[in-house]
């Protein structure tokens, strides 16, 4: 049975205390065998794979430019695209549920690609909805790493692929 892809998003530079938080994600991830999935970039990216990796966990980063060596130092499989944020949608589309952590608007895209196709987003200090002034509940919260991990793993059981 192929593994489950979670995709883990955020921006490309984040504080020391979002890439702890990311790095704990990549080793929940990957202690559960499931495949971590991200842009393949620095930031939370990168943050997320070092934490995969160092649990023995497989990640892939979907790359914006044409160099697989751009892809940070802890990705498994780069995917080179050419394709500049448009592959957010690769990255998405890839994932069976997806975690945000922090983010800029490359993260909120993807926030946006997932609901809009049925994708779980469980967020971690990241962006809040709403529409017409009334709060959107999509974002699945957590509170901790431990808590978007076992959220995004039970919203991914729940989706067929």
């Amino acid at each position: 049975m192929p593994p489950v892809f979670i995709a883990v998003i955020g921006g490309s530079a984040c504080s020391a205390e979002d890439a702890r938080m990311a790095e704990a994600v990549g080793r929940g991830l990957a202690s559960r065998g499931v495949a971590l999935v991200c842009g393949g970039l620095g930031g939370v990216m990168e943050a997320a794979c070092r934490g995969a990796r160092s649990a023995g966990g497989l990640t892939v980063g979907i790359l914006p430019g044409d160099d697989r060596r751009s892809a940070n130092a802890h990705v498994d499989i780069p995917v080179v695209t050419g394709m500049g944020h448009a592959r957010n949608a690769i990255v998405v589309k890839t994932a069976q549920a997806v975690i945000a952590i922090d983010g800029s608007y490359g993260t909120l895209s993807e926030i946006a690609l997932a609901l809009q196709n049925g994708i779980a987003v469980i967020g971690l200090g990241t962006w809040a909805l709403s529409l017409r002034g009334r709060p959107d509940q999509s974002i699945v919260e957590a509170r901790d790493a431990d808590e978007a991990v076992e959220k995004a793993i039970a919203a991914a059981g729940k989706r067929r692929d």
